[in-house]
């Protein structure tokens, strides 16, 4: 309660004082009034530095926690494909296996992180959803170009090879020349599509959203031949007969993972990862268990065996 003449109870003064009583009633309330507003601001201020204290406290706990900025603190969500063997395919089980799937993992494990979730994507999608912040990363033997860097962020390469035209032994297919009026298939949104739009001017381009279906279509007679990635058509011509009828050796792009453009701190530890995948000869290992008798890339190997300057080659997809 504030102080006032009518509250403090003063001892009586003569009646030609009397004035002076509201006076020194508001001198008082005033003092009061004000000591109470500064202790006020004082506990605003306080309360708005341990806001913010805690608040930055929270952010550095948060950065600590999960410096990569993954969907999931601990947990790394990939984007994959389920039919591109040898690079990424499912197994009987249904678990994801191959190059591309054993080498990210090992990658993961170099920068901490044990628990890696692969989820199957078709290809012309994929880039969007590790974009938009579905998916953490995306793998699956992905080409490094200047279009798709407009909507990703790539780690460093990780391998190169070929582009091949697939078709039955009797197709009459031997040469770009003579794709003119055939039906070519490709997956939507590879590098096997935008090559063939530049380069296969005179032969139709039929899309598909993976190679099962596109091989099905082959074998079917619905179209003459398909463009995929050279290892991956090694699957398909034992499983079906089918030969490589066109093999393209020099679209340079080589693969990397997809990640998001906003998570600079995890792309610089797979980087750093890979790094040391290939020097330590994990990578070598790898490549020769998933691709036996296939040429390798010298990029990739550890220095000390790097004997050449590479040359130009392309990733699958």
């Amino acid at each position: 309660m504030e102080l006032t003449a009518s509250t403090r109870h003063e001892p009586t003064v003569p009646s030609t004082h009397h004035e002076l009583l509201p006076t020194i009633g508001l001198a008082v309330t005033n003092r009061f009034a004000l000591r109470r507003t500064a202790l006020l601001a004082v506990a605003a201020a306080t309360a708005l530095i341990l806001s913010a204290c805690s608040g930055g406290a929270g952010t550095a706990s948060s950065t600590e926690d999960n410096p990569y900025g993954l969907i999931t603190p601990g947990q790394i969500r990939v984007a994959s494909l389920g039919d591109s063997k040898p690079y990424t395919f499912t197994d009987a089980d249904g678990t994801f296996t191959g190059f591309d799937v054993e080498l990210f993992t090992d990658v993961a494990k170099r920068i901490g992180i044990d628990d890696v979730v692969f989820t199957g994507q078709d290809f012309s999608g994929l880039l969007s959803a590790v974009a938009n912040g579905q998916f953490d990363v995306g793998v699956a033997a992905i080409g490094i170009t200047k279009e798709r860097e407009q909507t990703v962020d790539f780690s460093d390469g990780y391998l190169a090879g070929y582009l091949t035209v697939m078709a039955a032994k009797d197709s009459g297919i031997t040469d770009a020349d003579s794709l003119a009026g055939k039906r070519l298939g490709v997956v939507q949104g590879t590098l096997q599509e935008a090559y063939a739009v530049k380069h296969f001017t005179d032969t139709e381009l039929v899309r598909f959203p993976d190679n099962n279906s596109a091989i099905s279509a082959v074998n079917s007679g619905s179209i003459d031949a398909h463009f995929l990635d050279y290892e991956a058509a090694k699957e398909y011509a034992a499983q079906y007969g089918l030969v490589n009828a066109i093999d393209i050796p020099s679209f340079d792009a080589p693969a990397g993972f997809a990640i998001a453009k906003d998570k600079p701190e995890f792309k610089k530890a797979l980087d750093k990862a890979l790094a040391e995948a290939m020097e330590d000869g994990t990578w070598k290992k790898l490549y020769q268990k998933w691709f036996p008798g296939s040429p390798m890339p010298e990029q990739y190997l550890p220095k000390a065996e790097q004997t050449s300057s590479p040359s130009p080659t392309s990733s699958t997809e």
